[in-house]
């Protein structure tokens, strides 16, 4: 045993990041002391014996030096001070107090709703996520310690992302040190992108992929050959050592920037995080891989095709606000001032399929309210939680479509907009209007205009439209 500490003394050594031949020396010692004390030597081979021990020795006593060295510097960097305990004892009653073990056990028996609360997914969703991701995210035992069980990591986990309470704060509740839960949040987000990403955040790849969204835009919000609303927003955070102004936005605040697709069904199929919050619209958009596939047609959007009840071939797009450039496969509404009746008509009807991605993002803000605070996360980490949020949104809505459903928009039998629950709350900051930088296209001008002609035609009217300007 090393010097009182219930050590032995090779596995001490090794700690300390010495090598397997050093260890090897203090081995060797020990079993040639005990082979000369079995008397099989006559006295000259005892004499050999003896001088290579003392050489042995020696090198042990210079090793020796080195440990002590070894530690001096360790301890000079935390200070001097020397730990007091290896594990503070109230967090080694986690399995009889932690809010993993006794309170979501309770609640789980006792009061449903109030578990869904607590890591806002039901019951099966929970242990669905616990199966999945317990091979990625587990620890195996060591001599020293046990590892800490999956479902605490993602209990912690799923609670951070719904509260943004801070690692102080969740160390209280879980006993579980905040230096801890600092890496199982940001591993636990890795695993949740690595197992569900490409399941629930899936670009279409095909034309009639594309073809399945914008059906749903046109019997749902009667806008015809759209195939998603992009959307950007800032996320909040704590200013990165050395940053200055790198992450600074024109609302005065740190963030980066979460950028999305959504489709009729209030789910992401495409998501870029990470922009720097300084950054304009356009050089956000302009950078991203979505802009370059489109323009080179990867990304298989539909062939031109007539709208309903018309004969003209239109492109298919995506929609948006002032914040991006105005292509024909990118469309947006008119100004703000001196527009005309047509032009009204075209912004409202344009304005309603919109609503999908402002109800996406304010639901996943309230739902997973870490998004609302000023993360103190670095931004690396920040882009992998709030990718994990887009991950679990979209997840709870393949799951449970119906109970989120409740809290968004609706409209009433006169198309009067009833604002939902998730309005009453803070939301997420828009990205600011476009620049000068990137001018409409002839082309796209034309098709805007000629939608707005067809949207207040007989054609491609809806009865109750003209209440609404």
């Amino acid at each position: 045993m090393y010097k009182g500490m219930g050590i032995y003394r090779p596995t001490f050594i090794y700690m300390l990041g010495f090598s397997t031949a050093q260890i090897s020396l203090v081995l060797a010692v020990e079993q040639l002391t005990s082979f000369i004390s079995m008397d099989l030597l006559d006295p000259f081979q005892r004499l050999l014996f003896l001088q290579y021990l003392v050489d042995l020795q020696q090198e042990i006593v210079a090793q020796d030096a080195a440990i002590f060295q070894l530690i001096q510097i360790r301890q000079n960097r935390r200070g001097g001070k020397r730990r007091r305990v290896w594990v503070r004892p109230w967090l080694m009653r986690r399995p009889l107090l932690g809010h993993y073990e006794r309170l979501m056990e309770e609640l789980m028996r006792e009061d449903v709703p109030a578990y869904k609360n607590f890591v806002r997914m039901e019951p099966p969703l929970f242990r669905e996520m616990l199966d999945r991701l317990t091979h990625k995210i587990a620890k195996k035992d060591t001599w020293y310690r046990k590892a800490m069980k999956p479902g605490v990591k993602l209990a912690i986990t799923l609670r951070h992302l719904a509260t943004g309470d801070s690692y102080p704060s969740l160390m209280y509740a879980f006993r579980v040190a905040a230096n801890t839960i600092s890496g199982i949040v940001n591993d636990v987000c890795k695993a949740i992108l690595d197992e569900y990403a490409e399941e629930v955040i899936a670009v279409p790849t095909t034309p009639q992929e594309w073809l399945t969204i914008a059906e749903q835009f046109s019997t749902r919000w009667n806008f015809h050959h759209c195939l998603g609303v992009m959307d950007g927003k800032h996320i909040a955070i704590k200013c990165p050592m050395g940053a200055g102004s790198l992450y600074f936005n024109y609302k005065k605040f740190h963030s980066i920037v979460l950028l999305a697709v959504v489709d009729a069904d209030y789910k992401f199929i495409w998501v870029d995080v990470g922009a720097n919050g300084c950054a304009s619209d356009s050089q956000i958009f302009n950078s991203s891989e979505l802009r370059e596939c489109i323009e080179d047609g990867s990304i298989n959007f539909p062939p031109t095709d007539t709208l309903p009840n018309d004969d003209e071939p239109i492109e298919y797009f995506i929609i948006g606000d002032d914040a991006f450039p105005l292509r024909v496969w990118m469309m947006k509404p008119f100004g703000r001032r001196n527009c005309t009746i047509e032009e009204r008509i075209f912004k409202y009807r344009l304005s309603r399929a919109r609503r999908v991605s402002e109800n996406a993002f304010g639901i996943m803000a309230n739902r997973l309210r870490v998004l609302l605070t000023t993360m103190q996360q670095d931004p690396k980490t920040v882009g992998t939680i709030v990718s994990a949020c887009c991950c679990l949104h979209n997840l709870r809505r393949i799951r449970y479509p119906v109970n989120q459903n409740l809290v968004m928009d609706r409209e009433d039998d006169n198309h009067q907009l009833a604002p939902g629950s998730w309005r009453n709350d803070a939301d997420l900051t828009d990205l600011e209007p476009l620049g000068r930088g990137n001018r409409a296209t002839a082309a796209a001008k034309r098709q805007r205009g000629y939608l707005k002609h067809y949207y207040a035609s007989r054609a491609g009217e809806v009865p109750w439209q003209m209440n609404m300007i």
